[in-house]
């Protein structure tokens, strides 16, 4: 199993990366992990436009879903003709919100282009990987993932405050992509991101092989981020998410 970053800037796209994206592969197959604003074109550079096989949102702020727009009329308009629908899993409202964020009626919206499931807990099968989910607390419906195959595991958070629910569902993967939206500081707001300690943490507590901080805020320091998770008492591998980085599991 492969994992490539593709997008990793939190809550909007940063002067060096897009908004919230992954590509995850195996046998052939690509999955799409988020498509936030600004990640279609970097996408690009890593896999042909025409070759993902399945999306997943973790939930719909813009900074997690709104590039499907773009990719409904690449795949609707392009000049050979359209494509297959591929399946596209997110929250139960997924359909209608992104119609509405095209202009599109909701009826058909797009789901010419989009075979539109509703993420459900798993484990169910996409492709050659076996993925679950767990519901995570934040402002809207929001969910975590774990992705499986060939006895390895990527766990990725979403958009998630502290959770314990987060720490089973990351349990011994061996790569956390962890959201570390915060620095510490006082009066931080309750179920809405982490700080990076907490992302440390909950790596700790899950006892995860490698911790990988994303959902990085254009305006916090990364390095004072990468300091305070390396603080947080997890002994593991410890980095910062950046556009290109990948891992083979």
């Amino acid at each position: 199993m492969r994992v490539t970053v593709i997008g990793c800037s939190g809550s909007f796209p940063g002067p060096e990366s897009p908004a919230s994206c992954y590509l995850i592969q195996a046998e052939g197959f690509s999955l799409v992990l988020d498509l936030g604003n600004g990640a279609l074109g970097v996408l690009q550079r890593y896999q042909p436009l025409y070759e993902i096989d399945a999306v997943c949102l973790s939930h719909l702020h813009a900074d997690h879903c709104l590039d499907l727009c773009g990719y409904w009329v690449a795949r609707t308009y392009r000049p050979a003709g359209p494509l297959p629908r591929i399946p596209v899993h997110g929250p139960s409202d997924t359909p209608r919100r992104m119609a509405l964020a095209y202009d599109l009626e909701p009826d058909p919206g797009m789901s010419g282009t989009f075979d539109f499931h509703t993420l459900r807990r798993g484990p169910y099968e996409i492709g050659p990987f076996q993925v679950t989910t767990a519901l995570m607390p934040h402002p809207v419906e929001a969910f975590a993932f774990r992705i499986e195959y060939g006895g390895r595991a990527v766990a990725y958070s979403g958009d998630t405050g502290p959770s314990s629910e987060l720490v089973e569902l990351a349990r011994g993967a061996d790569l956390f992509l962890c959201e570390a939206s915060f620095l510490t500081q006082p009066d931080l707001p309750n179920d809405l991101h982490l700080t990076a300690r907490e992302a440390g943490e909950h790596a700790a507590r899950a006892d995860v092989d490698r911790l990988v901080l994303t959902h990085l805020v254009p305006w916090n320091d990364a390095q004072r981020s990468l300091m305070e998770a390396k603080a947080s008492g997890f002994g593991g591998d410890i980095e910062l998410a950046h556009v290109g980085l990948t891992y083979q599991l």
